[in-house]
């Protein structure tokens, strides 16, 4: 049995392929962000779903993309996680979620920029083969800009500095429990401090054509694409793609800045999922 896993902060897509690469079933864990979990969390996600526990000994092939797996350490942690899980996988391959992406939207042999904005964010350039990056992302409490943490930051800054709009602060803290000492309790104590942050994006794309929340998404993308997009001088020849959340119901948005730089749009999904399950057949 054949697993590939397409896995962000937040939550984890898994696909089981039978022997003859036809898709038996799928299932949903918590994000499996080596960067942002410990290796005993990690575990837990993975053991209390039902149908990866109960198949684990049947797994002999595992193709793992996942948020925070850019660095050789990651890769190594993960790949060793999987090894002792699945005892009987005899291949195990780990990358960064960017390939995912690559895959689901420029294709195996074409070129292009390949941008995620979900509950982080990252650029990278395909020329066909390979994969690079002018941009070391440092996660989501220095960079993830325009991504679902960023903006989940930016709301609350606004809410407490008392800035956001009067009408919207009050909408926004009926939707959310705002007490200080829960805020923060889900930052400094709780897994996934990122996933948290991008919980409260809802709320701005349920608002998004408020003045305020129109100020706040322009500026940024604008950002995103001053300094990510337009790091790879390949962005001015080449199509644009996005993968995420953020850039699929914020692509209006996302497709007027973009017009502003000349810069060719191409695909906008939300998961790379299809793409990774015909890759893989």
């Amino acid at each position: 049995m054949k697993i590939i896993v397409d896995s962000g902060s937040t939550k984890a897509d898994w696909i089981f392929f039978d022997q003859n690469n036809n898709v038996l079933t799928s299932v949903t864990s918590l994000g499996l962000n080596p960067e942002v979990i410990t290796l005993e969390e990690f575990h837990t996600r993975v053991n209390t779903v039902p149908d990866i526990a109960r198949n684990k000994d049947q797994i002999t092939q595992l193709y793992f993309y996942g948020s925070g797996c850019g660095s050789n350490r990651s890769k190594t942690t993960v790949r060793d996680f999987f090894t002792s899980y699945f005892v009987n996988c005899q291949s195990i391959h780990v990358h960064e979620d960017t390939y995912a992406a690559v895959y689901a939207t420029v294709g195996q042999r074409e070129k292009g920029i390949v941008c995620i904005n979900g509950t982080g964010s990252n650029v990278s350039y395909y020329d066909g083969g390979a994969i690079h990056q002018k941009v070391q992302s440092l996660g989501y409490m220095a960079m993830d800009d325009c991504s679902g943490s960023a903006f989940g930051r930016l709301m609350i800054k606004a809410f407490f500095l008392n800035y956001m709009p009067i009408e919207l602060a009050k909408k926004f803290n009926q939707k959310y429990d705002l007490d200080a000492d829960v805020v923060k309790y889900n930052f400094y104590k709780k897994e996934n401090p990122n996933a948290y942050l991008a919980s409260f994006l809802p709320f701005l794309i349920e608002h998004k054509d408020h003045a305020f929340s129109q100020g706040m998404i322009k500026e940024q993308v604008a950002f995103f694409v001053t300094h990510y997009i337009k790091s790879h001088p390949e962005s001015s020849s080449v199509p644009v793609h996005f993968v995420g959340s953020v850039a699929y119901f914020l692509q209006d948005e996302f497709k007027a800045v973009l017009k502003e730089h000349r810069i060719t749009v191409g695909k906008i999904i939300q998961k790379p999922l299809d793409g990774l399950i015909d890759y893989h057949k």
